[in-house]
């Protein structure tokens, strides 16, 4: 159990630290964790609807924030390159998050050719219930993305690094919300990137 903290915590730093300089950024992390806490409370109640709030708000937030405002040339806090950083990610690098995305913005277009989804929905008779089933497709996704690089990470890593990584990516919205909350603040004030002593460690 020691080992597998000790892992989680060295993920959640090279994270933070490689791809959470900017304020944008990681405020727009912090609107991405509530939006994900409450797509977590209502997936009890609603799964589709979750899914939706998950994908349309957690996810395109969570996701701008690194594609356009988080800086790709060298790293000089870290002293390392973006090429570098995008090689040893754990997760979903950014090239990954780019098929993935393309994946979910595509995934509701079977709906056109078959309604049911080859029998897996119910066919829709209003936009609201066209609306659902797009919510099931993407909730199927999310956990489908979620298995597939969890199970990826057991061949070209460890088993270990992929339940670790798993856990890191259900329990992140929680430690978002503690590390980022104050970036609205701190972008008011001025403060387009976060001071960071050179390799600096998390506690």
């Amino acid at each position: 159990m020691a080992s597998f903290l000790e892992t989680l915590r060295v993920q959640r730093w090279d994270d933070h630290r490689y791809y959470h300089h900017n304020r944008i950024n990681q405020s727009l992390h912090f609107v991405s964790a509530v939006s994900f806490l409450v797509a977590y409370a209502m997936a009890f109640k609603d799964p589709a609807t979750a899914a939706l709030i998950g994908w349309l708000l957690a996810m395109t937030s969570r996701q701008s924030g690194h594609l356009f405002f988080e800086p790709k040339g060298y790293d000089h806090v870290n002293n390392a390159t973006h090429e570098h950083k995008e090689e040893i990610k754990v997760g979903y690098n950014l090239q990954r998050k780019i098929v993935l995305l393309a994946i979910w913005a595509l995934s509701p277009l079977p709906l056109y050719f078959d309604p049911t989804l080859f029998g897996l929905l119910s066919p829709h008779q209003t936009t609201a219930d066209l609306i659902r089933n797009v919510g099931w497709i993407w909730l199927w996704l999310a956990g489908a993305g979620l298995l597939f690089r969890t199970v990826q990470l057991f061949f070209v890593r460890d088993v270990q690094t992929g339940l670790v990584w798993a856990t890191k990516i259900l329990t992140d919205p929680f430690h978002d919300i503690k590390l980022y909350h104050k970036a609205p603040l701190a972008l008011l004030q001025g403060e387009m990137v976060e001071e960071h002593e050179p390799h600096e460690r998390g506690a």
